[in-house]
C-alpha cells in the first residue's frame, strides 16, 4: 500500500480535527480541567503539531528524541493555531501522497533516553502515531469543549449539540 491509499482517511480525520480546532475559545487557552492535564491552548497546539510528524516518519528511519531538541508549539491565538494546523496538514498530505509502498513497509524506530522505544513499519506508525494519536487528542479536546459549554462537533455521528 502506498501513501496515496491513506489519503481518504487522512483527509477525513484532519478535516474533522479542524472543525474542533475552529471552536477553541481564544479566551480560554489557559483552561486546564485537571492539574495533570494540558491547558486547552497546549492541547489544541499539540493537535496542530501531529500532522508534522509525517515527514520524520516517512523520510527518516530513526527518530532520536534526545538529539531532536523538540520544543512544543504553543499558539497564542486561534488564528495562529489554525494557520499552523493548515500548513502542517498540507505539508504532511504531500509527503504521504508521494510515499511509495516500499517506503511504507520500511521499519521506523524511535529512540528516547538512549533506548529504542518503538520499531514498526512506517505504515503502522502513520496509522497509530499520527492518525490514531490525532483522534485520541481530538477526543480529549471534545471533553474540554464540553466542559466549557462550547458545542462539540460530530465527527462520526451526531453529538448532543449537532444532530447532523
Amino acid at each position: 500500500m502506498d501513501g496515496s491509499m491513506m489519503l481518504p482517511e487522512y483527509d477525513h480525520e484532519f478535516a474533522e480535527t479542524r472543525k474542533a480546532l475552529e471552536r477553541v475559545p481564544e479566551d480560554k487557552f489557559d483552561f486546564q480541567p485537571h492539574e495533570k492535564s494540558f491547558t486547552l491552548g497546549r492541547l489544541a497546539s499539540h493537535l496542530a503539531e501531529v500532522p508534522g510528524w509525517m515527514g520524520p516518519t516517512l523520510q527518516m528511519d530513526l527518530l532520536d528524541l534526545d538529539e531532536m531538541g523538540y520544543e512544543p508549539f504553543v499558539a497564542s491565538s486561534r488564528d495562529e493555531l489554525l494557520a499552523a494546523f493548515d500548513k502542517s496538514v498540507a505539508e504532511a498530505r504531500e509527503i504521504l501522497a508521494d510515499t511509495s509502498a516500499d517506503t511504507m513497509m520500511e521499519t521506523w524506530s524511535m529512540k528516547w533516553g538512549g533506548e529504542i522505544t518503538m520499531s514498526m513499519p512506517k505504515a503502522a506508525v502513520v496509522r497509530s502515531f499520527i492518525f490514531s494519536h490525532n483522534v485520541h487528542h481530538r477526543a480529549q479536546l471534545g471533553v474540554y469543549l464540553r466542559l466549557l459549554d462550547v458545542p462539540v462537533p460530530g465527527h462520526y455521528g451526531p453529538t448532543a449539540d449537532e444532530k447532523m
